[in-house]
């Protein structure tokens, strides 16, 4: 039976992907959270559908990183980890973030150092048994700094350049390191944007991409597919058009 960990288990994303595993075949799947209750709640669904499945599920801090350590050695106790998904966030609200530094601080560190030390600390756990794909939901927010969200972007690109290093670091072993870049999806994060009428990619659609890079160990997801050419575009606008652009 795989054993797969999902950090952030409460996120749209990451529960979706949880029912598409569990839809293949019966699994030993690992839920960790913040909050208690709610991942009480996936877990109860998951387990309906799939009632083969063992699954268990785990409280942690997430800023601490003595508390994320213990977490990765924890599950990591009962064996070797299959895969293991790391995709919590939030999404700030970029004023906010520039009229109150607290507010920033924390966007930063839940969006880019909380998911950089989970992924250290299971990246030990992986290496030790030289098996497991390690992925790591990022954000085409990081590609290009933007007035419109750059304190989210500027914690993804920290994500981003970390998952190249960790990629260069497990070069030619049996694990794998996976990033994926999604582009805005409809979620309760985005329920502002689909509101001022802007376009999103269905939660389901991008789950299933991500699932598909995750079993073939693909480096570098952009999802959907049409973000990795917008995203090459906005890179490389000469600053002078870019800095008319209201994005």
């Amino acid at each position: 039976m795989k054993r797969i960990v999902i950090i952030g288990a409460t996120s749209a994303l990451a529960e979706h992907c949880a029912r598409l595993w569990l839809l293949k075949q019966p699994a030993d799947l690992t839920l960790v959270g913040r909050d208690a209750q709610r991942v009480e709640r996936v877990a109860a669904d998951l387990q309906v559908r799939s009632p083969q499945s063992r699954i268990r599920i785990i409280q942690a801090e997430f800023l601490d990183p003595d508390s994320i350590g213990l977490t990765a050695r924890r599950i990591s106790q009962a064996g070797p980890i299959d895969i293991v998904l790391i995709a919590h966030g939030s999404l700030p609200n970029q004023t906010e973030c520039q009229d109150d530094l607290p507010a920033c601080r924390d966007a930063l560190s839940i969006n880019g150092l909380s998911p950089v030390l989970f992924a250290e600390a299971f990246a030990k756990e992986l290496e030790q048994f030289k098996h497991g794909t390690l992925a790591l939901i990022g954000s085409v927010a990081g590609d290009r700094g933007r007035k419109s969200n750059y304190v989210y972007g500027a914690a993804k690109g920290l994500l981003a350049r970390y998952a190249e290093g960790l990629q260069h670091r497990f070069a030619g072993t049996g694990v794998k390191i996976v990033l994926v870049k999604p582009g805005p999806m409809e979620t309760p994060m985005t329920a502002h944007m689909k509101g001022a009428g802007v376009k999103l990619a269905s939660v389901e659609g991008v789950a299933k991409q991500v699932i598909k890079a995750i079993e073939t160990g693909k480096p570098l997801l952009y999802t959907p597919e049409k973000w990795m050419l917008i995203m090459r575009i906005i890179q490389h606008l000469p600053r002078a058009i870019f800095n008319k652009l209201e994005i």
